[in-house]
């Protein structure tokens, strides 16, 4: 999501953008891909979903997240608009002690946000690694849908996208989800195919497509996007199989994790995504829990404005202060 073909796909949800480069003798040291966002005629927010971008270097990574914030602040005194705050979400385990004055966001509170806490499976290893760094239940139904006869497909065409859409929409609608439009998915898949960074994976089951999932290529990660699957086969344990299948996709290109992109915290059982948390854990893989989304406050009167506007009033909490411990940087 630091990516500028990233950048360009948001503007179909109504972004703008703008970037941040800091170097040192023609070398990047990080910087970061800044979303603009217009919620009323004379407001805006800044977003830095997965960033700022840092180098692993902690006695360094703290003048480059500074200078980032400059850079930024600087462009916020150019704009017409107001801009209440600047939204980050960067893939830090803790917050490093260079970091004050952020404010924690609660999920959930507004639409503006990204999964804090993840899985990811090692790809490193053979196939007979992935498999056994697994749950017993998940090797269990790689083999049933195997059993079954259940093929993995992948499809970016037309109808791909056509049979992408009614799957991911009926789950949408049992889980009681807002489904995103047909043409989220158009723009999204026509970027990852024209520059070869993701595709659209099918688990088929005598002729008919039963579970689908949208996968993004980027460093050495595949990510989960979106997915789904039919109810109505359910026995036939087709989503695993499906990962599974991705998994070994993602390994032969050369990647080194796959990302399931989102799961519930530990310890929440009423989570909105504790069920599909419960699906992606029998996969095993390592459990990453970032830092919360956090909002640097620069016009507290249009912060108000844009909770009220676009999320709950009791979103963000007191300002944080510097932590005691140094961030953990993962790629």
């Amino acid at each position: 999501m630091q990516s500028s073909w990233w950048a360009e796909f948001r503007t179909t949800a109504g972004f703008e953008h703008f970037g941040v480069m800091l170097k040192n003798g023609g070398v990047i040291l990080g910087g970061a891909v800044v979303l603009k966002f217009t919620y009323a005629d004379d407001h805006c927010f800044y977003y830095v979903p997965e960033g700022p971008v840092l180098p692993c270097d902690a006695g360094v990574a703290g003048a480059v997240f500074d200078a980032t914030l400059a850079a930024i602040d600087d462009r916020r005194r150019t704009e017409q608009q107001t801009v209440s705050h600047l939204r980050i979400e960067p893939r830090w385990q803790r917050l490093p002690r260079f970091v004050s004055g952020f404010r924690p966001v609660r999920p959930f509170s507004d639409v503006f946000f990204e999964p804090r806490n993840t899985l990811c499976v090692d790809l490193r290893g053979s196939e007979a690694a992935i498999l056994t760094q697994m749950k017993p239940k998940g090797r269990y139904n790689i083999r049933v849908a195997q059993r079954h006869g259940v093929s993995v497909v992948q499809d970016v065409s037309e109808q791909g996208l056509v049979d992408f859409q009614r799957i991911y929409e009926e789950t949408a609608a049992r889980q009681g989800m807002e489904a995103k439009p047909p043409d989220y998915f158009q723009a999204l898949v026509s970027l990852l195919s024209s520059g070869h960074c993701g595709s659209i994976f099918f688990a088929e089951h005598q002729g008919t497509r039963v579970a689908a999932a949208v996968v993004v290529y980027f460093g050495r990660r595949a990510t989960y996007f979106f997915g789904g699957s039919l109810d109505g086969r359910r026995e036939i344990m087709a989503p695993y199989l499906l990962h599974f299948e991705i998994m070994r996709a993602a390994q032969a290109l050369g990647l080194e994790w796959y990302d399931l992109w989102g799961t519930a915290p530990k310890d929440e059982p009423d989570h909105p995504w504790h069920n599909i948390t419960v699906f992606k854990r029998k996969f095993g893989g390592v459990a990453l829990d970032f830092v919360p989304t956090l909002d640097y406050v620069y016009d507290a009167a249009a912060y108000e404005h844009f909770q009220a506007t676009e999320g709950d009033s009791a979103s963000a909490q007191p300002p944080l202060p510097a932590a005691p411990a140094a961030a953990d940087r993962i790629e």
